[in-house]
């Protein structure tokens, strides 16, 4: 029987970008954003605070785009300063590219197995999905989610008691699935 795992955020990740002013590298999303209007034309930020000084620094969202071109309820969204569209836009390959940022979501994540009551099976399947593209090491979300030791499932994988189509070894932020034999 197929088990289903869920990686999930529990809440912002934190911006990985160099301060001005201390030199800290981690900022905080304060999930408000800054519209400013040119006549016809519109630009968006997205507010960070720096987590050394309290400094705030924009991510640009949107450029000189003309006022026209922008959905209205995704103009709404901004004005409310939606922390839905916050989590949205900080995943954005192109505003991450843009700004030159990363994100860093250590203890920003949690993995719901959906119980333990599966793990005493013989042969266990589980199908891991992303609730949002946080990079994790399988063998990380495996000796999580198996109440199992990291070196354990290496072993594991080693011993051919471990197999999945995926590469298990580096970082995932895509679904997968695996198959343990015990």
């Amino acid at each position: 029987m197929l088990q289903d795992w869920v990686v999930m955020p529990t809440c912002l990740p934190q911006v990985l970008r160099r301060c001005h002013t201390c030199a800290s590298e981690r900022f905080r999303a304060a999930g408000k954003f800054r519209v400013n209007a040119h006549h016809k034309l519109i630009d968006v930020w997205l507010l960070v605070l720096c987590t050394g000084c309290g400094e705030t620094a924009k991510l640009t969202v949107l450029e000189r785009v003309r006022v026209r071109t922008v959905r209205p309820e995704l103009l709404d969204r901004l004005h409310a300063n939606d922390l839905g569209l916050t989590a949205e836009l900080l995943q954005d390959p192109d505003l991450q590219r843009r700004n030159r940022i990363a994100l860093d979501w250590e203890g920003a994540w949690r993995l719901d197995t959906g119980g333990s009551d599966h793990l005493d099976r013989e042969v266990i399947d589980i199908s891991v999905r992303f609730a949002a593209r946080i990079p994790v090491r399988p063998v990380r979300l495996i000796a999580d989610g198996c109440g199992l030791s990291r070196a354990e499932v290496e072993r594991l994988i080693d011993g051919g008691r471990l197999v999945s189509t995926a590469r298990l070894s580096g970082k995932l932020s895509g679904d997968f699935g695996f198959t343990l034999k015990r």
